[in-house]
């Protein structure tokens, strides 16, 4: 267990420091907050579609023991509804909420633009985790 966690935290390190950032920091924060407002309108809906973007990289990464494009996958099924949701019918509700909803917006817009390219990379063969 220690040496595929080991694997696992080398291969996010070999990832450029700002991806780190961005995925630990923001990306996977950000749509775990959805659980808060789980209560707020669509919320379970969102929360659901939110967490299910990040949730099927967990066995990936046991799997392939670190990260790859192949996570790239649960981020287009999940979240491109999400967002076609969240444009065209984003709920109404407390002021906090909008807040986090375009927050959410922000973010998922900006992993999906680069998750179409890795998906795209990962079918052409670029399937190696990052540090291997």
């Amino acid at each position: 267990m220690g040496e595929l966690i080991a694997d696992i935290w080398h291969s996010l390190r070999a990832l450029p420091l700002w991806v780190q950032i961005w995925t630990m920091g923001i990306l996977v924060p950000v749509n775990l907050a959805s659980i808060l407002f789980i209560g707020e309108a669509d919320g379970g809906w969102i929360a659901f579609l939110a967490i299910a973007g990040i949730a099927p990289n967990l066995p990936v990464m046991v799997i392939q023991r670190g990260f790859s494009r192949l996570m790239a996958f649960s981020h287009v099924v999940f979240w491109t509804p999400l967002v076609i949701w969240l444009i065209l019918f984003r709920p109404q509700g407390a002021q906090s909420y909008q807040l986090y909803l375009l927050l959410l917006l922000a973010a998922d817009l900006i992993s999906l633009g680069f998750d179409y390219g890795d998906v795209v990379r990962w079918w052409r063969g670029e399937r190696k985790p990052a540090g291997r």
